[in-house]
């Protein structure tokens, strides 16, 4: 069974976003000694799939890359791994290799995936690579992506949108503001009002979901003796599974009505998409029932919404207390490790069916 010290392995190894080419040329030496998997390698992405006769395919997929930090420190302390990346998630890595290099008696054939590039912007995923250059690689049945969430399913994940709201006025004089117009006194009760913002709750088949809208950056200012004409706010929405991008845009813009002219300006300038819980897939509501806790929602934004564009019902398991992720005190205990090992040996053994 996975060990910490198998962690540990794999957490030594520095992997930050964009480095992961180290990582990847360890986790395939070992995939490529396994005669049962085909291995495929595109970039720093992994693919090692079994090509026998099950009916159905599930892909397992995890990233290989961390954000940035100091790999070398990691430590095992008693029953505890500490160190870059250990719950985010190479504990989930660790498991996904000692089964993927298992003679397979699972209940369909299956997909293991080690992408990277994860914790940077979408456009750079690893699985948009592979889906870009073999796309019939993450053919699946339904998948599971090994970010950590503490035993449980977490179902599907919310969508994130970032607006940028540019708010005009007109430059004048300090010493004579009343001939011009300040654009940042202007965001004073804009900021008011996303500040008072009450999240929304709602509920998707069955699984309850808590929207959020945050201020991450502002800017404005010409000099120390002008009155800004121009000021600049950037606002992240985290939206729940039914709402789309475009919905989520349209009701962040009726949200701030009140405080546009007809000057200024709404720019979405990022947004990932949401996906539903799919918990009505029969193998993923047998894996929340093997793990003895109910779903919950997932609360971010995961590369579950990808697998869900990709057309393949998806679901978060994996090793570690999400909360501790890109902390600096990250940390994996064993029994968490021994526990998300144990449900999901169980889960791949179910009773097989043949073509």
């Amino acid at each position: 069974m996975t060990s910490l010290d198998d962690v540990l392995r794999l957490v030594l190894i520095d992997s930050v976003s964009r480095n992961e080419s180290a990582l990847a040329d360890h986790v395939e030496g070992l995939l490529r000694a396994a005669s049962h998997l085909e291995v495929v390698r595109i970039g720093d992405n992994v693919i090692a799939r079994t090509t026998g006769p099950l009916a159905q395919r599930v892909l397992i997929a995890g990233h290989l890359d961390t954000v940035p930090g100091d790999a070398s420190a990691a430590v095992i302390d008693g029953d505890v791994l500490l160190g870059l990346g250990a719950c985010d998630m190479k504990g989930s890595l660790a498991i996904m290799l000692e089964l993927a290099l298992e003679k397979p008696h699972w209940f369909a054939e299956t997909t293991w995936v080690f992408y990277a590039r994860e914790e940077i912007a979408r456009s750079e995923s690893g699985l948009l690579e592979i889906a870009a250059a073999r796309p019939e690689l993450l053919a699946a049945d339904v998948a599971l992506l090994g970010e950590p969430t503490n035993g449980a399913v977490e179902a599907g994940c919310q969508g994130t949108l970032r607006v940028e709201i540019v708010l005009r006025g007109a430059r004048a004089h300090t010493a004579r503001p009343f001939t011009g117009r300040n654009a940042i006194h202007r965001l004073a009760g804009l900021l008011a009002a996303v500040a008072d913002y009450v999240p929304r709750a709602t509920t998707c088949e069955g699984v309850d979901y808590l929207e959020q809208l945050q201020a991450v950056g502002v800017s404005g200012g010409v000099s120390g003796n002008v009155v800004p004409d121009e000021a600049r706010l950037t606002l992240n929405h985290r939206f729940a599974p039914d709402r789309t991008g475009d919905q989520a845009a349209d009701w962040l813009r009726t949200f701030l009505g009140d405080f546009l002219e007809t000057d200024d300006e709404f720019n979405v300038v990022d947004v990932a998409p949401s996906a539903p819980p799919a918990l009505g897939h029969p193998e993923l509501a047998r894996l929340v029932a093997l793990t003895g806790r109910p779903a919950v929602g997932k609360v971010g934004w995961t590369d579950v919404a990808t697998l869900h564009s990709f057309g393949v019902a998806a679901t978060n398991f994996g090793a570690g207390d999400p909360l501790l992720a890109h902390r600096r005190d990250e940390r994996l205990r064993a029994e968490e490790l021994l526990t998300t090992a144990t449900v999901l040996r169980d889960w791949l053994t179910a009773t097989v069916s043949t073509k």
